[in-house]
């Protein structure tokens, strides 16, 4: 079963940022951290998770996972890639969704990228008090303490990997009393957009006209780019920490 729930300390040496969907948009990533100044050896990138899918290098992406500076949520792409690597659903459903990378790869490479995507959390809690924040892929309804417990029901866990009530205007925004910031993906939007205690990133990243955004929740400065534009600066040929 997935793991629910990891505990990070607040980062007392360096800086913490917060990606959202990357759809294998890695070089779009790799202007943006550029830009933001990063430091492998001191800063931290969170992930909302769909790191793969739709975009040009879902296997690049993954990747990300060997590099102790990141840190990963479970997305809803990462879900259904496990669930064809386990055959638990059809590879033409991941191929609905942009998985064509992935459904005709050899089965060995398939389950390899499925076991690291396996043992992802679904939330991460980072620092604690005021300036605590929370990172997950899509949306939840309550405070802290019923975060905290890592022990979500069927529902809350589905919720977690695919709801969209709260960014569609279906839930009242007051049911997430008691939350701290909380960053999450999953609906693109024209721009990143604040309900509340939810912060909304994902910004469309694979599509022509959407945009890779990366947060800094301390600061609540943002930072966005095209994949045109990426390439326009010749963002492949910047390296990744």
């Amino acid at each position: 079963m997935t793991p629910a729930l990891c505990h990070h300390p607040a980062n007392a040496a360096g800086r913490d940022f917060v990606v959202g969907d990357l759809h294998g948009c890695v070089d779009v990533l790799r202007a943006l951290l550029h830009d933001v100044g990063f430091d492998p050896a001191c800063d931290r990138l969170f992930s909302v998770g769909d790191l793969v899918d739709r975009g040009p290098a879902s296997e690049i992406a993954l990747t990300l996972l060997d590099r102790p500076w990141c840190h990963v949520v479970r997305g809803n792409h990462e879900e259904v890639l496990s669930l064809v690597s386990r055959g638990k659903l059809p590879p033409d459903a991941w191929r609905g969704i942009g998985g064509d990378w992935g459904a005709d790869l050899p089965p060995e490479r398939l389950h390899a990228h499925a076991a690291r995507v396996d043992a992802l959390p679904l939330v991460r809690v980072i620092g604690d008090g005021a300036a605590r924040f929370n990172v997950l892929h899509a949306e939840f309804f309550g405070p802290d303490a019923e975060l905290d417990t890592g022990s979500y029901s069927h529902d809350v866990r589905e919720r977690l990997m695919w709801g969209r009530d709260l960014v569609q205007g279906l839930v009242d925004p007051a049911r997430q009393a008691g939350l701290s910031l909380t960053c999450t993906g999953h609906t693109p939007v024209r721009a990143p957009l604040r309900i509340g205690a939810q912060w909304f990133i994902d910004t469309g990243a694979f599509a022509p006209s959407g945009r890779l955004t990366i947060v800094e929740p301390r600061t609540g400065d943002m930072w966005s780019l095209t994949q045109a534009d990426a390439r326009a600066r010749h963002a492949g040929e910047l390296p990744l920490p």
